[in-house]
């Protein structure tokens, strides 16, 4: 059988087809915060599925895969187009696993949405050094704070997600941590509680996009709706609207910059991943933080998109010894306020 799951402003639904592609089950709609409940019913359809996301849709395959499910990616080439806001139907895309499988993606753990799309990623990216940097000479971008002073800022991605989003605060409130929460729309909309917490706890709520998609695949008109109607879930969950935004991946091209131009966002990227997404272990995380940080830098981790308990493990390793060195805490807005210019384009992608 091939299951198909699409997404909407009103969460996600699923199509499964069988062999000859009659409808083996019912469609089923979950809401927003119902992806766990969703990847649990998948579950228990039985072994052997093959099931099938698109690339609008970057918060669901780490957790699925963590499930034990095998997830394929169909890209636009394979599919109709997408409308303004949300993915093609769920049963187009089971139907595009059972005609066209060869020609999907089988994602892997460890490489995430974007595996065998890294080299075109790489390229996107190379190709948008000049706009970034101008972007970065007018304050509108960055990817890490001047050099001269030992300031750091903690990020994280892709939530808010329970229960790890509510640990790592617990974590971050313990030390009298500020960070920056790069927040996907769909989450926010699910837990806005946590979206709360943060602002009690003096944090800052910025933009990831509603969906976590790939954005030099979108039309302008879809990449505006995902800003705006992630700002719109930020402020309805009591958060001012973001002007902070990160994109997905890293994914850029000089024409999605010169879109982002246009409109209020400004650019956060980083200069120190530790890949925590691929879950390398909790002292790998820290390790790798604690060896790349210099001063400026703005730290990617992640809160959500998967399993996080290694992040959340190594998170008190990496305070510890980023303030036993001497370094202070502050939110990416600082940084950015701080520099009327950063040297470096930044790192290539991340999840």
């Amino acid at each position: 059988m091939y299951s198909g799951i699409s997404w909407s402003c009103a969460g996600y639904e699923v199509a499964v087809i069988d062999a000859n592609g009659l409808p083996a089950r019912a469609p089923a709609q979950f809401p927003p915060g119902g992806a766990g409940e969703m990847i649990d019913w998948l579950r228990g359809l039985g072994p052997g599925l093959v099931h099938v996301v698109e690339s609008t849709n970057g918060i669901l395959d780490g957790r699925m895969m963590a499930a034990g499910l095998d997830v394929y990616r169909a890209d636009p080439h394979l599919l109709p187009g997408r409308p303004l806001f949300g993915s093609v139907p769920a049963g187009v895309l089971a139907g595009a696993g059972l005609r066209e499988l060869s020609a999907l993606t089988r994602l892997v753990p460890t490489r995430g949405t974007q595996t065998g799309r890294e080299a075109e990623l790489d390229t996107w990216i190379e190709s948008s050094e000049a706009a970034l940097a101008e972007l970065t000479r007018t304050g509108r971008a960055l990817s890490h704070g001047g050099r001269d002073r030992p300031e750091i800022a903690l990020t994280f991605d892709d939530g808010p997600l329970p229960p790890y989003t509510g640990l790592i605060l617990d974590v971050l409130g313990r030390y009298g941590v500020p960070a920056t929460f790069f927040c996907v729309g769909m989450n926010v909309t699910a837990y806005a509680g946590d979206i709360a917490r943060m602002r009690e706890q003096g944090h800052s709520v910025a933009n990831h996009t509603w969906s976590h998609p790939m954005l030099p695949e979108l039309t302008r008109p879809q990449l505006i709706e995902q800003l705006e109607r992630t700002k719109e879930a930020v402020a309805e969950a009591g958060a001012p609207a973001p002007t902070l935004f990160r994109p997905p991946y890293g994914s850029r091209t000089p024409e999605v910059l010169g879109w982002l131009a246009e409109t209020d966002a400004r650019v956060v990227l980083w200069d120190v991943a530790a890949d925590d997404w691929a879950m390398p272990g909790a002292d790998a995380i820290a390790r790798r933080i604690l060896g790349e940080a210099r001063p400026g830098s703005i730290v990617l981790l992640h809160d959500g998109g998967g399993d996080r308990s290694q992040t959340v493990a190594a998170l008190p390793a990496v305070i510890e010894g980023l303030l036993g060195r001497g370094y202070r805490f502050v939110l990416a807005q600082e940084l950015l306020d701080q520099s009327a210019a950063a040297p470096g384009p930044g790192t290539a992608r991340g999840a």
